[in-house]
């Protein structure tokens, strides 16, 4: 992506990356500035807007008070028309169905012309998104990582980076952008998408403001109607399972998956909120939460990730991709305090991704067993969470479908969180069967 250049009077940043970037301005006025530098932080939070305004500030020699490129020298020219030989852009390799960074990419910077400024200045190398790297490439990279070339900044940036190796994490400065405050985003929001909702585009994006902006598309959101319509005729035993897979193949991957998941969530959530007080969740269970489990999570929900977490051939990786989604997924208030004093509670309407399908959501919810749902809902973040390219999607979604409609074709077992459920439930024989079907 070429970057357009950057008016001092008018910075291309939303305001609540304005920290972070006087952060980074105040460490490079200090030169504390740091030879290699991890960017994370959910996806359409602004990162790699961040990057780009830095890259221009860094290969700038006439910036403002405030660090923003002047957009008029000859660098700034060079950075518009995308030709900066002192700005390296490092990615998937487009060729490969695996989308992987590959070592030839990273062995590439590794030689001296790779780590060295051409224009006498700063040489900016962004890898994007870091994550992608392969085994081969990533050791090649810790060996440049070690041996820091001067003036010279390695800019990694990831949503994902419990995936990077922690040597690299290691010899990296961390920097975690956090999603802003919900009135600061749809004040920024709202007059760039005008004819819309925004608080349900706000809600959709899982609190990211940019992605949100992606997402303010009428059709798109059109096909996003049809394929839940599709979702609860299956549920209501009104529609085909294979047919409705049919048709859920026609859309975008990326976007199905965030919306299945993010109808699960919410069902869980609305499941939850008719489920037993924090006093009726047993202490030894409750004992067994991983201490980075958010205090927000539902004491139910919690109780249910740890059955469906024993299924899951690699907990400590689930763990880790649990608690990165969980709080952008889940808020129903439930106080901390009010867990360990194991006092009840009234349950409040939980938070909704959906907000505009709440009234279809709570029929069906009524219908979801919540460490069924939760099991389904997990298997999904897997597929999301891994490389999908060489998957049959049309057998996946057909698979998942026929789980959904077994899961909705009774009403749900009473809750009990104390044991997990027997291979002789209604849960475990449509787990086996859907087994089976794969």
């Amino acid at each position: 992506m070429t970057a357009a250049p950057a008016s001092p009077a008018t910075p291309s940043l939303p305001p609540w990356l304005l920290s972070p970037w006087s952060a980074l301005q105040g460490a490079r006025r200090a030169n504390r500035f740091p030879h290699a530098l991890l960017l994370t932080g959910p996806l359409g939070v602004g990162k790699r807007l961040l990057v780009e305004a830095l890259a221009r500030s860094l290969l700038c020699p006439r910036t403002d008070a405030r660090g923003f490129a002047c957009g008029q020298c000859p660098d700034c020219l060079l950075l518009a028309a995308g030709t900066h030989p002192d700005l390296v852009r490092v990615g998937p390799d487009e060729e490969t169905k695996s989308g992987e960074i590959r070592v030839d990419a990273i062995r590439a910077l590794a030689g001296t012309e790779g780590l060295t400024a051409h224009r006498g200045g700063w040489k900016l190398i962004l890898i994007d998104p870091a994550h992608r790297m392969n085994v081969s490439a990533a050791n090649a990279l810790l060996k440049t990582l070690e041996e820091p070339a001067p003036s010279t900044l390695m800019c990694l940036v990831s949503e994902q980076p419990s995936r990077l190796t922690a040597t690299i994490r290691s010899r990296c400065q961390a920097l975690r952008l956090a999603l802003p405050a919900e009135a600061e985003a749809l004040a920024w929001l709202t007059p760039q998408v005008r004819g819309l909702n925004a608080a349900t585009l706000l809600h959709l994006a899982h609190g990211a403001p940019l992605r949100a902006l992606e997402l303010a598309d009428k059709e798109r959101l059109a096909v996003r109607d049809k394929l839940f319509a599709g979702f609860v005729a299956v549920a209501q035993g009104q529609r085909d399972p294979l047919a409705e897979a049919a048709a859920w193949n026609e859309a975008d991957p990326a976007l199905l998956l965030d919306w299945l998941s993010g109808w699960l969530s919410d069902l869980l959530r609305l499941a939850g909120a008719r489920g037993p007080a924090p006093a009726e969740i047993p202490a030894e269970m409750l004992a067994k939460v991983p201490p980075e489990m958010p205090a927000r999570v539902p004491a139910e929900v919690q109780a249910n990730w740890h059955e469906a977490a024993s299924h899951t051939p690699d907990n400590e990786r689930y763990s880790h991709d649990f608690h990165a989604k969980v709080p952008a997924k889940v808020s129903c208030e439930v106080p901390a305090a009010a867990m360990g004093a194991g006092q009840a509670q009234a349950t409040t309407t939980p938070r909704l991704i959906n907000s505009d399908k709440q009234a279809a959501l709570t029929t069906l919810a009524a219908r979801v067993a919540p460490a069924a749902g939760h099991r389904l809902l997990r298997r999904i973040w897997q597929a999301g969470g891994g490389d999908t390219s060489n998957l049959n999607r049309l057998l996946l979604y057909e698979t998942w479908l026929l789980d959904w409609a077994r899961l909705t074709s009774a009403p749900p077992p009473a809750l009990s969180v104390g044991r997990p459920p027997s291979s002789s439930s209604p849960v475990s024989a449509s787990r086996l069967s859907s087994s089976q079907a794969r």
